[in-house]
């Protein structure tokens, strides 16, 4: 399907164009836009599976609501294509994920429709109680707040803690629960059971509907009654189908569960209960990938399939065709599968991104020693302390900013007993496209700060492999090992694994000019502008990879701060509070009178975009880092 073939889409600029189509005609908008979908993240990639799910529930929601003035909070971002569509961004939705295009998740900087910025998960419901907190305050009693929860951000404990205040407060809330039972992977636990067992009728809804409302106009009952009338109706349902409703225990209006996937049922239910009084919940049955088949048919491969031909599911279609270095990531999953087969106390835990992180590996040989905790990093940390306090060791892997999520549980469960618990962060630095949610620019400065930390980021994949067969071992505490997503540097990397020394950095080169001083991957392009620098001016400049942020090597900063009267710092993380930062810490705390320049990123959230193209821009690359060392050359 072409571009010129979008018959409905190409007349839809707004909700406005989308509520002058007939409601027996939205079937056909649904297929467009599936389709426009599909055409679009298969020439410019993206999260596809989790779009064409909500394709319905999203015009649905524009075809209702009078939005932008109503409030739609997205959760777990990466189901709002369609809304981004369907609000004026049709035209520019090729640049989604690109440096300086649309970004990929909700945010109200890119647009007015946008009510909320998001990116990581289960925050829809507490935004969205508070919104609609505000609304009754400011005595706004004709706008509508929605929070559209899903995609697995119900496993997550913030969502529980907004139900429990939306049930004590009052307010309007609608809270739409798209159940596809996914998140990237197949989610698990309680409340996954409880949504797959949930039988509320749709008639006994419909008939108690009615009711309420007959006796509401005759003065029979008020809205302060309504919740004993829920109680009673409660019990009354729980005796006829040996089914208790956790949502009408909170007292909060449950509706459903409804097919998510037929947009004229959405279109009539949305209307009838949009102006029901009190919080509510909407119970959406939807299929993850749904409209095309080979989405349908691998969920988990085709959440983000890269580029791929449409009319033959064929992917990876820029892949190499020689050799390349592996994922970090996959080096990760095969290194640990590698150590856990030796060592029977490893146990792996991950929240919700076995696949993303390639712990799949490891859970397809070992299933019994993985833990897939939902998207609950706090959860995932202080289960990993309970785990390491019993004698085990636990590889807690989580993604750099999400971990952000669980700081408390680091600090006060892990660092303050001291518990061996490793931490394995990936995405570590500038990740690309996902954007400011996704970077993992904050944890060396968040993690550096805590006691009885030790931090570790490894400059390749031999490097890594070596960190993780030590830190099994490792017993003085909390070690974080922290890495980039994507491809390493070296094709030869199944190599025997060598124990590191604690706290010892390595001299890649030696100089006599001035020290550049980086940490991980930063090293192949400081290495790089030091080539480049050296070819224009007959000078030699000293390389060092610290390798740990903390401790510091410092007998090695000791050598670098007698020889030396410049130094630079290089690290792909902010450097308030950063690697930077913990030199110029050490070189002023021993008294030594050295220029230490900080290069990293500076106080800013970075946006989306690829990797290359953000180190250009930051100047992390090459030649960026070559003009800061020339910089320092020339200072006085």
């Amino acid at each position: 399907m072409t571009k010129n073939t979008y018959n409905y889409l190409n007349k839809i600029n707004s909700p406005v164009d989308l509520k002058a189509v007939p409601r027996k005609e939205l079937g056909n908008v649904c297929n467009e836009l599936r389709q426009f979908i599909i055409d679009e993240v298969a020439k410019n990639p993206g999260h596809l599976g989790s779009n064409l799910g909500v394709v319905e529930l999203s015009v649905a929601i524009h075809y209702v609501f009078n939005t932008p003035y109503d409030r739609i909070v997205w959760d777990v971002g990466h189901q709002a294509y369609g809304h981004k569509i369907l609000t004026g961004r049709r035209d520019q939705f090729h640049t989604n994920r690109q440096f300086k295009g649309l970004c990929g998740f909700p945010t109200p900087t890119e647009s007015e429709y946008d009510a909320f910025g998001v990116g990581h998960s289960s925050t829809s419901i507490s935004a969205a109680l508070g919104m609609a907190v505000a609304s009754l305050q400011k005595e706004e009693t004709n706008r509508h707040v929605v929070a559209i929860i899903g995609d697995g951000a119900m496993t997550g404990g913030l969502a529980f803690e907004g139900l429990n205040n939306t049930s004590m407060d009052k307010n309007n809330l609608l809270i739409i629960l798209n159940d596809n039972q996914m998140a990237i992977d197949p989610i698990h636990g309680g409340i996954t059971q409880y949504l797959i067992d949930i039988t509320t009728s749709q008639t006994y809804n419909r008939l108690r509907y009615k009711a309420y409302k007959v006796l509401k106009r005759l003065g029979l009952i008020s809205d302060k009654g309504k919740n004993r009338i829920i109680s009673f109706n409660n019990t009354v349902k729980a005796a006829l189908t040996k089914q208790h409703n956790i949502f009408e225990g909170l007292n909060i209006r449950y509706f459903g569960p409804v097919d998510g996937h037929d947009i004229e049922g959405m279109v009539k239910i949305l209307n009838d209960i949009k102006e029901f009084s009190g919080p509510k919940v909407l119970h959406c049955i939807t299929k993850k990938g749904k409209g095309y088949e080979p989405a349908e048919k691998s969920v988990t491969e085709w959440h983000a399939p890269g580029k791929f031909c449409v009319e033959t599911g064929e992917r990876n279609l820029t892949a190499p065709s020689t050799p390349t270095p592996p994922l970090f990531q996959d080096v990760f999953g095969e290194t640990l599968l590698e150590l856990a087969k030796e060592n029977k106390k490893i146990i792996a835990i991950t929240p919700a991104m076995p696949s993303g992180c390639s712990m799949i590996i490891m859970q397809k040989e070992i299933p019994n020693r993985v833990f897939d905790v939902g998207i609950a990093e706090a959860h995932a940390v202080t289960f990993s302390a309970g785990l390491a306090k019993e004698g085990l060791t636990p590889f807690c892997n989580i993604y750099s900013s999400f971990l952000q999520r669980a700081y408390d549980s680091v600090i006060h469960d892990v660092a303050l007993q001291n518990l061996p618990v490793i931490f394995c962060l990936d995405r570590a630095g500038v990740v690309g496209s996902d954007g400011a949610t996704h970077h993992g620019i904050f944890d060396i400065a968040y993690m550096r700060c805590v006691p009885n930390m030790t931090i570790f980021s490894p400059r390749n994949e031999i490097e890594l492999r070596n960190i993780m067969f030590t830190a099994q071992n490792f017993k003085s505490g909390p070690l974080v090992i922290r890495y980039p997503r994507g491809k390493g540097y070296i094709n030869d990397w199944r190599q025997a694994m060598e124990e590191v020394q604690i706290a010892k950095g390595e001299m890649l080169k030696d100089g006599n000019k001035l020290a550049v001083l980086t940490i991980g991957t930063m090293a192949y392009n400081a290495q790089k502008a030091i080539e480049l620098v050296e070819d224009q001016k007959d000078i030699k400049i000293a390389h060092y990879d610290m390798r740990f942020v903390k401790p510091l090597d410092e007998n090695m900063l000791h050598e670098i701060g007698k020889k030396f009267k410049k130094i630079i710092t290089i690290e792909d993380g902010v450097i308030n509070g950063g690697f930077g930062s913990a030199i110029l810490e050490f070189m002023s705390d021993n008294n030594y009178l050295i220029h230490v320049k900080r290069h990293g990123i500076k106080d800013t959230f970075v946006e989306h975009g690829s990797p290359e193209e953000l180190h250009t821009m930051l100047g992390l690359d090459a030649e960026g880092i070559a003009n800061e060392i020339n910089n320092l050359i020339n200072a006085k």
